[in-house]
């Protein structure tokens, strides 16, 4: 693609938890545990996490345990790489083989659909480290829509509202571009207020869906709600639709 040739496609940033996976994470969230308290020495079983743990990146939720337990923020900067190493490591040994069950229903249609059409370009932003996110997706069969190289991940940055930017810069990148995929032709699609306001750092409209821990009512601030999948792929073809102006 030339570096002046405009881009038709809308790209299509999902999350993983609560999004295209229900149910999953308890081996994530046990390997990040465990991570955390072999690097550090500290032992977390009495540490309760302030606020959910829904919506934030794998070292946000390494950083509030540890600094929960009293360890100094010089320490857990030190440290970070060694914790992040150490979960994608455990993962691996305890990530189940197969996690088809755990797909939302009819997403795979979907991805399917839309990988198809030529109209979309699927990509992730997750606040899983890129290992465990491509691991827990490979045991769902969902790996194959979400090309390596693209997305962005809890690995490239703490700050989930940094992950969209990261994202779009890689897409155009493979598109043969000078410059980050359009903002206008973006489109975030989580489950949870954090995934919204992610997209609204970064100036980009989004969908939530109700298929995580949050109500309707919680994630009204998106451009559009959807409970079911059907829904949502009506959401994103209305939002793409009315992009591009057809």
């Amino acid at each position: 693609m030339h570096p002046d040739t405009p881009l038709n496609p809308m790209l299509l940033l999902f999350d993983i938890d609560g999004t295209l996976l229900q149910r999953a994470s308890g081996e994530h969230a046990t390997a990040l545990i465990t991570a955390i308290e072999q690097v550090h020495g500290v032992d977390l079983s009495a540490a309760r996490l302030e606020g959910s743990a829904a919506g934030r990146t794998d070292g946000e939720i390494a950083r509030l345990q540890l600094l929960a337990a009293g360890v100094s923020a010089a320490r857990i900067d030190a440290r970070a790489q060694a914790v992040r190493d150490a979960c994608c490591r455990i993962y691996a040994e305890l990530c189940p083989p197969d996690l088809t069950a755990k797909v939302v229903p009819g997403i795979p249609e979907l991805l399917e659909s839309l990988s198809t059409s030529g109209a979309w370009h699927l990509a992730l932003v997750t606040g899983n480290f890129e290992p465990v996110a491509r691991r827990k997706l490979r045991a769902a069969g969902l790996s194959r829509w979400f090309a390596p190289g693209q997305g962005g991940f809890g690995s490239d940055a703490e700050d989930r509202t940094a992950l969209p930017p990261i994202a779009r810069r890689r897409a155009g990148q493979a598109a043969g571009l000078m410059r980050s995929w359009p903002r206008e032709r973006t489109l975030v699609i989580g489950d949870t207020p954090r995934d919204i306001a992610c997209a609204r750092a970064d100036g980009l409209r989004c969908i939530a869906v109700t298929t995580g821990p949050h109500a309707r009512e919680e994630l009204l601030d998106a451009d559009a709600v959807a409970e079911r999948t059907d829904e949502l792929g009506a959401a994103i073809a209305a939002l793409g639709a009315g992009e591009r102006g057809l």
